[in-house]
């Protein structure tokens, strides 16, 4: 019998196996994520971690923030830096599970639930890498289990974890707004209205701006520069056709096309269900960041962490369906339903873990669905030859040489490995790094990485060709298949506040 809603509380025994499999897919996780190297976006959030402040170009600061600890705890560690995503996503697992129990879900709909948000291979992914993503997951999924409490306790004071989670949130990543687009719209479309006399409502729309507000002054400070890098970025992807799989994106790029079932189920459950009426507010959590982002031309994995609700709503549904059938047939739908748990867990596996080595046949098949262990290889070696071209220099042209840094992964991996091998900072045009300058006295000469020698014909400087990078493990990536190749630079003009422009170049 299940509980009624105001008892759906968290029962430790009941829910061990949700955790046993958050603890298992925790140690997954530990043991893959030393297996290659770090990845240009994770380079970049690196060195924002060395430099804290209430905002970044690229991203609001609780990353950065977290990096910072991570480093204070594990030091450059490949694993240790990735300790927190993990830790997120495990986190997030549970959670599924316990958006199950909410939803009126019995012990097998809650594993069931957790399983399937395991088996995503976002989720798998995004604990396998150190980026603003893997937080933001956590605070949707987060958002949508305060949300149900709220609802079956009756109590109004979840309304102040709600907001603390949407201040989390916007310190993560502004897409969040997209889903407090939704919870707005649920709460006036709903039996929620009546909240809007409550004044723990209120109170928790206080603390969230209230939380978002230092990073709010910082953009106020830097004159939004975000809105223009977003604008930058969002032009590019849809130039380069990285929005065009936005609905195909749905049916098997974030959660897993086995899983399709379970969620479109869950889709139903919480709009035609029996219960729709009590929680179609989780419907508006989806429906409407779907089609904000579809208008904004958004790519597909913005919406990826809508669909651990999703899934939990799904497998409560079927759970209910399978109740009405005998036995035998529900022993076979059971079956059907483990089935697709496993082959959702072996192809998550095989396209989101970094498990197979390099140019294997495994890694040709993550390579088909996405790029990001590809940008993991070769940092260390790259910096090496700056650090060959750097050293062959005279000693007295050294100390006045930069180098200089086209985008945040070269600048990102010159800041990690460069100190052992002599090299000073990196110095670059991008992102934030732009706020940081080019030194005082400025350089004389510069070792500049990430141009073409069809880019550097503009140069105001005498450039000279030192050759293209190929990484030893033969893997195209954009630092090694971009035709970029390493420069020594002189005589420059000494105009280096022109030079370095009045605003950021955005990557």
């Amino acid at each position: 019998m299940n509980p009624s809603p105001t008892e759906r509380t968290f029962r430790l025994r009941e829910n061990y196996p949700v955790l046993f499999l958050a603890a298992a897919l925790f140690v997954v996780h530990l043991l893959c994520n030393g297996h290659y190297g770090f990845h240009r976006d994770e380079l970049q959030v690196l060195d924002d971690a060395r430099h804290l402040a209430w905002g970044y170009v690229a991203y609001p600061p609780l990353t950065a923030f977290l990096g910072r600890i991570e480093l204070l705890l594990f030091g450059t560690s490949l694993t240790g830096f990735r300790f927190f995503s993990a830790l997120a996503q495990c986190i997030a697992v549970v959670l599924a599970g316990l958006i199950a129990g909410e939803l009126g879900g019995n012990s097998r709909a809650r594993f069931v639930a957790a399983l399937a948000t395991v088996c995503m291979p976002f989720t798998l992914l995004a604990g396998s890498e150190f980026m603003y993503v893997s937080f933001d997951f956590l605070w949707w999924v987060l958002l949508v289990w305060l949300l149900l409490r709220l609802i079956n306790t009756g109590n109004p004071r979840w309304w102040l974890a709600i907001g603390a989670a949407i201040g989390l949130g916007m310190l993560t990543r502004y897409t969040i707004g997209f889903c407090v687009a939704g919870l707005v719209a649920g709460v006036l479309a709903t039996r929620m209205r009546a909240q809007l006399r409550s004044p723990w409502l209120w109170a928790g729309v206080a603390l969230s701006l209230l939380l978002f507000l230092p990073n709010f002054l910082w953009q106020v400070q830097h004159d939004f520069v975000y809105l223009d890098f977003v604008r930058h970025i969002h032009e590019r992807d849809i130039r380069w056709g990285r929005t065009s799989g936005y609905f195909p994106d749905q049916l098997y790029g974030n959660a897993s096309l086995f899983t399709l079932p379970l969620w479109v189920a869950g889709l139903w459950f919480v709009t035609m269900g029996r219960d729709g009426a009590r929680y179609r507010i989780v419907a508006f959590l989806y429906l409407v960041p779907l089609v904000l982002f579809a208008a904004a031309r958004g790519r597909g994995y913005y919406l990826a962490p809508a669909y651990p609700m999703l899934l939990a709503a799904g497998a409560v549904a079927c759970e209910r369906w399978f109740a009405g059938m005998r036995p035998l047939r529900v022993r076979a739908m059971h079956a059907a339903q483990w089935l697709l748990l496993a082959a959702a867990g072996m192809t998550g596996a095989a396209v989101a873990l970094p498990l197979a080595p390099v140019n294997s046949f495994g890694w040709r098949i993550s390579r088909t669905a996405h790029d990001d262990f590809a940008e993991q290889i070769g940092w260390q070696e790259f910096v090496q030859r700056v650090a060959q071209i750097y050293h062959s220099l005279p000693a007295d042209e050294r100390a006045r040489t930069a180098i200089l840094a086209n985008n945040y992964g070269e600048a990102g991996a010159i800041d990690l490995y460069g100190p052992a091998l002599g090299l000073p900072p990196a110095i670059s045009r991008t992102n934030s790094y732009w706020y940081r300058g080019y030194g005082d006295p400025p350089p004389l000469t510069v070792i500049e990485l990430g141009n073409t020698a069809e880019g550097e014909k503009g140069s105001v400087a005498k450039c000279t060709p030192y050759g293209r990078f190929r990484n030893s493990e033969g893997v195209d990536n954009e630092e090694s298949a971009s035709g970029y190749e390493i420069f020594v630079c002189r005589d420059i003009p000494p105009k280096w506040k022109e030079i370095w422009g009045a605003k950021p170049r955005f990557g």
